[in-house]
């Protein structure tokens, strides 16, 4: 049996009205830790609010599976607005 992999997750900004973050911004998360080379500024408050289905993605639960027909979460300290949506991904797939 193959030994447990977990999923690589991106963190995409889909809107933003702060100056932090562009639409299409990403966060490239590798277990517990951020690719800082491959991703853009981390807002601590908005990946906290959001980190429980971050974790989940990462061990396989599908968006689904939590009721969601996509992940995508506002962070709660911006009044600009900015939207990001997580999508699970493996080094082997296109894009990744």
């Amino acid at each position: 049996m193959e030994p447990f992999r977990e999923n690589k997750v991106k963190i995409v900004v889909k809107s933003s009205g702060c100056g932090l973050y562009r639409p299409g911004d990403t966060i490239c998360v590798d277990g517990v830790t951020v690719d800082s080379a491959r991703s853009a500024r981390v807002c601590l408050t908005a990946i906290h609010s959001f980190y429980p289905f971050l974790y989940a993605l990462r061990k396989h639960v599908t968006a689904e599976q939590m009721g969601f027909g996509e992940l995508t979460f506002q962070c709660p300290d911006c009044a600009e607005s900015v939207e990001f949506t997580l999508i699970p991904y493996r080094d082997e797939e296109a894009g990744a």
